[in-house]
């Protein structure tokens, strides 16, 4: 069955709609289902008009001679970059600060330490919400370490530079704190390096091993699982288990769960929040 592609001449292919399927999931482990030709085309129809194509078959044409060079990775970005936003679901926040931290601390007798992972990071704005919380906290900075990992090194870039919009900051942060927490930069806000330092980005596929990545108290994997399948999920829960400290939380999307996949987590309800707690 083939689709009118918006704003090209062309129509999308039967044989180069799977393609694609198959491209994004070797690439990302993205499942795409056969329903979701809407989404290649939010997705990748920027790049069509960015490299003057005339539609999304002239771009799989040009990915099939293309190898992995830079139009390779660009679909892979666009495919694979999800909205965020500061503070992004308040609720789970407000459990960390008011529960899950404190009762972290009491446990430790000797660390203060605390270790967070932000998974799929994004532009940075879940990984740096979590620094301001716990610089809000009054945790020392000496004892805080947080990774931001994402698969799209375009849009590391972007965190790690800490600029955004007047509207990215709108959205989830308060006023307060961007206040205290940013500096107005012509039409851009930068977090400053108080918060920055704080965070450390790096490139990261989450089909990837990650023993290499340390361990955690908490790792924030949201809105993530939902476009993995079954088997690629279990792989990932396993790994994610194996990060976590004894007794680590791991915070996923309002509709992720690891029930029926694996049975190595307890689900915790924390202030109306639901976290996933390692046995």
């Amino acid at each position: 069955m083939a689709v009118t592609v918006a704003g090209t001449a062309a129509e999308l292919s039967a044989e180069n709609y799977t393609y694609l399927q198959k491209h994004v999931y070797r690439t990302s482990g993205i499942v795409l289902d056969q329903n979701k030709h809407y989404l290649l085309e939010a997705r990748l129809l920027p790049i069509v008009r960015k490299e003057e194509l005339g539609s999304l078959n002239e771009l799989c044409d040009l990915l099939r001679a293309n190898g992995g060079g830079r139009v390779f990775q660009e679909v892979r970005d666009a495919m694979t970059t999800n909205e965020t936003l500061f503070f992004r679901d308040a609720i789970p926040f407000q459990a960390i600060r008011k529960v899950l931290i404190p009762e972290k601390l009491r446990e430790r007798k000797l660390s203060q330490r605390l270790s967070f992972w932000s998974a799929a990071a994004s532009s940075g704005q879940e990984a740096y919400s979590l620094a301001m919380m716990l610089l809000e906290m009054g945790i020392d900075s000496r004892n805080i370490e947080i990774l931001a990992t994402d698969i799209s090194d375009k849009i590391l870039e972007q965190a790690v530079a800490g600029r955004y919009s007047q509207a990215e900051v709108g959205r989830g942060l308060p006023a307060q704190q961007l206040v205290k927490y940013f500096r107005r930069e012509k039409a851009e806000w930068q977090i400053k390096d108080e918060v920055r330092r704080l965070v450390r980005f790096q490139s990261f596929d989450l089909r990837e091993r990650m023993n290499q990545l340390g361990r955690f108290d908490f790792v924030l994997c949201r809105n993530v699982l939902i476009y993995f399948d079954i088997a690629t999920k279990k792989q990932i829960l396993r790994e994610l288990e194996g990060v976590l400290n004894p007794q680590g939380l791991l915070l996923l999307g309002g509709s992720e769960t690891t029930l029926n996949i694996t049975e190595a987590f307890d689900r915790r309800l924390v202030e109306g929040a639901s976290f996933y707690q390692k046995r």
